[in-house]
């Protein structure tokens, strides 16, 4: 049986709202929040002092976001999804990652879009869901399959770098369902990545860039240890505790992951909690994201946030 841990964490206040659906927050220098709209199809700011605006169109669905080596965001667009918006909650319809998505590049001082992968290694790429930059500037990215009403992918995990140059798809197929969120540990040998439909924390042990460790013929990972209730997990960000903290899209909240089997789940002021991200000057500042609702919170965490590879 997994072990429970209370975490002290959380404490968050609105501060903004009236958004579409809402995913890929993260924290820049000036102290604003860009985040992705997979109904507006558009980046968008939030300052410190809570002013909103538009950084650049996003056409499909762009979902998480990570800023690269070169400054500029990168995006994971799962290519497009229908919106129902019902008592002022957005609801997806219809057929995901069916038309194929794809990894874009956004300038932020100009809004310009580049596509700079639509595949890997041969593999249409179905649906891009969350990525995440290295210390050597290659991204890993997930891809979360496609799903119909009666059918569901098998995902994938990309490697590649940001400037088109390369692209390796590291592990496909049986055993990989829904990867959606994804994270490096502090040391860069394990790679984690949360899978919506089993509320499962998968961790990845990496042999090099684009590489993982083998066992017995496939990927050598292992699970980390399982929440008391279910939830469907979204994109992740991890601390510098190690805690592998994933957005709760059931019951809300953040549930979080510990290598060593701990489990603990830190309340949000709503459910379908999308994606968190860590930072400020002491790298507790917490942002995360309602996506059905359209809100952002922001909160402090009980331990600073893990730096990311880039800023800008």
């Amino acid at each position: 049986m997994a072990k429970s841990d209370k975490r002290g964490a959380g404490n968050f206040e609105l501060i903004a709202s009236g958004l579409g659906f809402l995913e890929g927050p993260m924290a820049m220098n000036d102290g604003s929040v860009i985040v992705t709209d997979m109904v507006g199809r558009c980046l968008t700011r939030i300052a410190a002092d809570g002013a909103v605006s538009k950084v650049a169109d996003v056409p499909g669905g762009a979902n998480g976001a990570a800023i690269g080596p070169d400054g500029a965001i990168y995006i994971a667009n799962n290519g497009g999804m229908d919106f129902e918006t019902i008592d002022g909650r957005h609801h997806s319809i219809g057929v995901h990652g069916k038309s194929g998505g794809a990894i874009d590049r956004v300038d932020i001082a100009t809004g310009k879009l580049t596509r700079i992968y639509t595949e890997g290694d041969g593999r249409k790429l179905r649906a891009p869901n969350d990525l995440v930059f290295d210390r050597s500037g290659g991204m890993w990215f997930t891809d979360l399959g496609g799903i119909d009403h009666e059918t569901i992918d098998w995902g994938a995990l990309y490697y590649a770098r940001a400037d088109g140059s390369f692209i390796t798809c590291a592990h496909q197929g049986r055993g990989l369902i829904t990867p959606n969120g994804i994270g490096l540990s502090p040391d860069e040998q394990t790679l984690y990545t949360a899978e919506t439909m089993t509320g499962r924390v998968w961790a990845f042990n990496i042999a090099e860039p684009g590489k993982f460790v083998q066992a017995n013929g496939t990927a050598e990972r292992r699970p980390l240890g399982m929440l008391p209730i279910f939830e469907a997990l979204d994109s992740l960000a991890v601390d510098s505790d190690g805690w592998v903290c994933a957005g709760a899209l059931v019951m809300g909240g953040i549930a979080c992951f510990h290598p060593d089997g701990r489990t603990a789940i830190v309340p949000a002021p709503r459910n379908g909690i999308t994606n968190i991200c860590f930072g400020g000057a002491d790298m507790r500042d917490v942002w995360i994201t309602a996506g059905d609702t359209g809100e952002v919170y922001k909160g402090r965490w009980d331990c600073p946030g893990l730096r990311l590879a880039y800023y800008a």
